[in-house]
């Protein structure tokens, strides 16, 4: 049977064996292709494989890949072998790379100086406000900004990264076709114009639990150093932490509130002898990064040519979350006064309304 290294590839994926025995294959039989031609005793001389391999093998033999190819093109997939020379070169390094990595966007923004951002999913909105700020300003400087597409702080890494037109990687925990969430299909297209979405699983694998906590390796493995924000202990993030130290990068926390589970996974990195961070130049200085100046704040900045009223109540804001009723007593305006002045801030874009009438600083 003869097929083109891609679609020979594609077979090896939908096979499903462990990286390291995908990548033992490769190794020994030296393509995708010639691994197709091998006969399944032959299958049985590269190191793990045993019968119950050569079966998962030997269904895919004949198995049909139109379909799986017409996804591909449509979404201008590229597929890569561990031996390519496109293949980023700080994930090929770790103990169990991907065999077949699957990619649409720019490959090289993966081979960046990069740093990984991951939380929780049910992120607080201080937590998406730090996020999208630090993915911000790291990506203004230059850093491709990792993260898994996730909900909570994942997505608002991507966000900042992309609005500040930097590089960003996302890594998928299901088939390079299956946007999960799905409310993030719009963001992965933009992520895919700036950087690149990957994902070691083929097209149609369904975002299955069991997916994410292998998909976390490639999260450590693509970045220099991880930064956790938001992370209650029994978060995935921190086994994207576990990863990093096991492949020898450096693991960053954002500090939150002690009376709080939300952060308790934080608190237990930086205990353990993680970096505490609360500025991205302190990551760039523990990673060797230079850089000549600084950019400033998104969140933070005052929007010019603003009425003196509105100037004094956005002072009054930051990223953690403010009751009404101390904003009423901080800025020392009536409830009528205030309240539409509230709501054209907001329809500006300049804050956000939260659920229990609170406000926070929006980006501008």
């Amino acid at each position: 049977m003869s097929m083109t290294e891609r679609e020979a590839l594609l077979r090896l994926a939908r096979a499903e064996l462990s990286p390291r025995r995908a990548a033992s294959l490769l190794e020994r039989f030296g393509s995708a292709a010639d691994l197709w031609q091998a006969s399944p005793d032959l299958w049985r001389e590269a190191d793990g494989i045993q019968d119950k391999h050569c079966q998962k093998l030997a269904a895919q033999v004949q198995s049909p890949l139109e379909k799986d190819l017409e996804r591909l093109d449509t979404l201008g997939v590229h597929v890569l072998s561990l031996k390519d020379p496109l293949y980023p070169a700080r994930l090929r390094a770790i103990y169990d790379p991907p065999a077949v990595l699957f990619g649409r966007g720019q490959w090289d923004r993966a081979d960046f100086p990069a740093v990984a951002i991951v939380g929780s999913r049910r992120a607080t909105a201080y937590g998406r406000a730090v996020s999208e700020q630090f993915a911000h300003q790291l990506a203004g400087y230059g850093l491709t900004v990792v993260s898994g597409a996730a909900r909570g702080i994942d997505t608002a890494a991507h966000q900042g990264a992309v609005r500040a037109g930097g590089p960003t990687v996302a890594v998928l925990g299901c088939g390079i076709d299956i946007c999960y969430p799905p409310e993030n299909r719009a963001l992965l297209d933009q992520v895919a114009v700036s950087g690149a979405v990957l994902s070691e699983y083929p097209p149609g694998k369904p975002p299955d639990a069991w997916r994410f906590p292998a998909r976390n390796r490639i999260i450590s493995g693509l970045a220099m150093g991880v930064l956790v924000i938001e992370s209650p202990q029994d978060s995935g993030a921190l086994i994207t932490a576990d990863f990093a130290l096991e492949q020898g990068r450096e693991v960053f926390a954002v500090p939150g509130a002690i009376d709080s589970g939300r952060s308790r996974g934080c608190h237990r990195l930086i205990k353990d002898g993680a970096q505490l961070v609360d500025d991205p130049k302190d990551i760039l200085q523990v990673l060797g990064l230079y850089v000549e100046e600084q950019p400033a704040p998104r969140q933070l900045s005052l929007p010019v040519d603003l009425p003196k009223e509105d100037v004094a109540i956005l002072k009054c804001l930051d990223l953690q979350p403010k009751p009404l009723e101390k904003l009423l007593t901080e800025t020392g305006l009536s409830s009528a006064q205030l309240l539409p002045r509230l709501t054209v801030l907001e329809v500006q874009g300049h804050l956000k309304r939260l659920p229990g009438n609170q406000f926070v600083r929006a980006g501008g």
